[in-house]
């Protein structure tokens, strides 16, 4: 595993395979094959394997996340404000969906510097998850990975993964 992600070198192999590898994901929802929650499990551990997450970092110069109250209560404390402090300074409402979202990218707490976010052990659970591929609702997050494809070097390497994991069992 190399020292620091490439982005840009992701990016390129994503936007050429995106096509192709969005419709293996359709392809594989459409089928639907049993065990696709264990599957993408796999996957996500070959991702883990050539990808180091605290040596890309792209997630967090690139796009928000979603908070939860108890989450954006804890930081606060951690930090010696309140609730409304916190809110008030760095996040948004989003009228839509309701989600608590960073009011900015890249995030308040990612240090561009050093590439590790600063509040690590206390980041939201939509951070902590993410690239969100072992999930049991797989299936409903197909427009996720391609919208993260180009994104998160994690997702590419995963759905790339995949799909060869797919390929090799004769499932599609």
């Amino acid at each position: 595993m190399t020292s620091i992600v490439d982005i840009e070198k992701y990016k390129r192999r994503a936007f050429r395979k995106k096509k192709d590898l969005v419709k293996f994901l359709k392809k594989l929802v459409k089928k639907s094959p049993k065990g696709l929650t264990k599957l993408s499990a796999q996957a996500e551990k070959e991702a883990w394997s050539q990808i180091n997450c605290q040596k890309c970092g792209n997630c967090c110069m690139t796009m928000t996340p979603t908070w939860k109250k108890s989450e954006v209560t804890k930081l606060a404390s951690h930090l010696g404000m309140t609730y409304k402090e916190f809110y008030d300074k760095w996040l948004y409402t989003e009228e839509s969906t309701g989600d608590i979202m960073n009011r900015s990218t890249p995030c308040q707490f990612f240090d561009k510097r050093k590439g590790l976010c600063k509040v690590y052990h206390l980041r939201p659970h939509d951070c902590a998850t993410f690239p969100h591929l072992y999930r049991k609702d797989f299936k409903d997050q197909v427009e996720v990975y391609e919208a993260n494809l180009h994104r998160c070097p994690a997702t590419l390497v995963a759905i790339e993964a995949l799909e060869k994991i797919v390929t090799e069992k004769g499932i599609l």
